[in-house]
């Protein structure tokens, strides 16, 4: 999509931190951090939200929990994650392109609240 930052960041007309990328996946360092270890992990074909995932588009879900297991054991998150995909402003989505944060580093609470 034209305007979508995350897009744009994926093909690298904006400068990100990477970590990780394949052919489907396009992985950084979120630049405000929620947790020692904050990583944004995206497909590079633009769909706005779990809400939109579709037969079509699923497997494009799958590449991105690959590329989260991979990045786990890269980053030697060994203690254990925190996947998160918010959907929608009420959710708190702030960008309109399908992603999924990765938090690790600390001792994160059972809560998710």
């Amino acid at each position: 999509m034209e305007n979508c930052l995350f897009c744009k960041i994926a093909s690298g007309d904006i400068p990100s931190s990477k970590v990780y990328e394949d052919e489907n996946v396009f992985a950084f360092r979120d630049i405000a951090p929620q947790a020692p270890v904050h990583i944004l992990v995206i497909p590079k074909t633009h769909f706005a939200s779990a809400g939109e995932v579709t037969p079509e588009n699923s497997a494009l879900v799958a590449k991105c929990f690959e590329a989260i297991a991979k990045i786990a054991v890269q980053e030697k998150l060994d203690t254990g994650f925190r996947v998160i995909s918010n959907c929608g402003p009420d959710a708190g989505q702030t960008v309109p392109h399908i992603h999924f944060h990765i938090l690790a580093g600390k001792k994160l609470g059972e809560k998710m609240v």
